[in-house]
């Protein structure tokens, strides 16, 4: 029987991501997020709780994501679960549970006017401060992520 290892995380960036270079050369981007969940309790009531993952990217796609994640940026993100392991100095073994994103949807961003949500008609880039992005950026946006998630497909991910 095949294993199936497959998540899919729709949340908000929580903090700007980290870009690094790995000593092998491998470029590696860490994007921190939020994803909410509300439900109804036994009283019937309205709860809400909030989750905290870390999502690990590589390659092409990691420098999709370091520049076009900026903290608040909706994302969407496929992936799998990789578990490490590992034994301190003390002999002590200990276990993390990391998401690899094998594709990241950048959500377009959006402004609360009064009560409601509207989309902002201009998105900021972490690269651009406070410089509002035409549609012409925008689209470059979608297909420069959309060709580097095709070409970590076509290439592979390296084994971590």
């Amino acid at each position: 029987m095949n294993s199936l290892n497959q998540i899919i995380l729709e949340g908000n960036v929580t903090r700007q991501p980290e870009r690094k270079t790995l000593p092998t050369g491998s470029i590696f981007c860490t994007i921190p997020i939020a994803v909410n969940r509300r439900y109804k309790t036994s009283d019937g009531s309205t709860t809400e709780e909030v989750s905290y993952f870390e999502i690990d990217t590589f390659g092409n796609l990691a420098d999709a994501c370091a520049k076009w994640c900026p903290k608040g940026r909706g994302v969407r993100v496929v992936g799998r679960l990789k578990q490490n392991r590992w034994k301190d100095d003390g002999g002590k073994t200990h276990s993390k549970v990391k998401i690899i994103a094998e594709h990241v949807e950048f959500k377009p961003y959006q402004k609360k006017i009064g009560e409601s949500l509207v989309d902002d008609k201009a998105p900021k880039s972490a690269d651009e401060g406070n410089i509002p992005l035409t549609k012409k950026q925008k689209l470059a946006m979608l297909a420069e992520a959309a060709v580097a998630a095709q070409k970590e497909q076509e290439v592979g991910e390296a084994v971590f």
